[in-house]
């Protein structure tokens, strides 16, 4: 018999058996990496908490917000200066595990330091981009102008783009650590502080022990000081002060997180593996 004549025995066209051992493959995958199993419970309990609080604050001060033009619009665009200096660090990174480059990175003399102050430069850059359009559009659709804030609102987006970097450092240590099954962080982790941030209402909305975690957040001082510039017309200079203040120890912590991260990597050999 010719090879071409050979019989070949069709496979079943379904197979549970073969469904079975894809679902146990994925189980396995999942019970073995706990940022996915945190991230499973993460969105439906931060969605709870962030909107309870909103709606605790609406039933009880809509006419406060109603005095104050803009603040809502100003709280968004200013949260997603923190969002994106967070996610241009991280993304940025994660391109180079995606695409395996990491390890021929550190072949070259680059340090880093200089690696660091890349990874920033492109998170300023990612975030006026996506940010300065939907402030430019605010204009028009809200008749809102985000640089009504003045001065302050430099201040504002400093602190907030530097907590964002602070972050994405924490991140990057943590992928590093954990491999890729934790690069759902690069979402997930900022999306913890809103609750405690007062983005959206003031920090007396939330119960007294965690308004004491809200006040240690330079995030928290930054949404203050928003509302005291609309409500009151005046920058809140102690709020700032905090702000600077926690800022420059959390990124210290986060560029010793870092590099400690980055030296263990190295060490392990993880610079050149990037599976889970």
């Amino acid at each position: 018999m010719r090879r071409s004549e050979v019989a070949v025995i069709p496979a079943p066209d379904f197979s549970f058996r073969r469904v079975g051992a894809m679902v146990l493959r994925y189980w396995y995958l999942l019970r073995g990496s706990w940022p996915r199993l945190l991230e499973l419970a993460y969105w439906p309990t931060m969605q709870m908490i962030l909107w309870g609080y909103i709606n605790q604050f609406m039933a009880t001060s809509s006419g406060w917000v109603a005095q104050g033009a803009g603040v809502l619009v100003s709280a968004v665009l200013l949260w997603d200066v923190l969002f994106r200096g967070q996610l241009g660090v991280s993304i940025s990174f994660l391109e180079e595990m995606w695409s395996r480059n990491l390890g021929h990175l550190f072949v070259s003399p680059l340090r880093p330091t200089e690696w660091i102050t890349a990874l920033m430069t492109m998170s300023l850059l990612r975030t006026l981009m996506g940010v300065l359009p939907a402030v430019l559009l605010a204009i028009p659709f809200f008749g809102y102008s985000v640089f009504g804030l003045g001065l302050p609102l430099l201040g504002f987006f400093l602190n907030l783009i530097v907590l964002g970097w602070a972050l994405g450092l924490v991140i990057i240590a943590l992928i590093l650590r954990y491999g890729m099954g934790a690069e759902g962080l690069a979402w997930i982790v900022v999306f913890m502080l809103a609750p405690v941030s007062a983005v959206y209402y003031p920090v007396s909305v939330l119960p007294g022990w965690l308004q004491l975690v809200a006040w240690s957040l330079p995030s928290t001082h930054v949404f203050e000081g928003m509302r005291g510039v609309l409500y009151d017309g005046a920058m809140r200079w102690d709020h700032l002060a905090w702000a600077v203040g926690l800022n420059i120890v959390y990124m210290a912590l986060a560029v010793g997180v870092f590099l400690y991260g980055f030296h263990r990597a190295r060490v392990r050999g993880a610079l050149l593996q990037t599976g889970e």
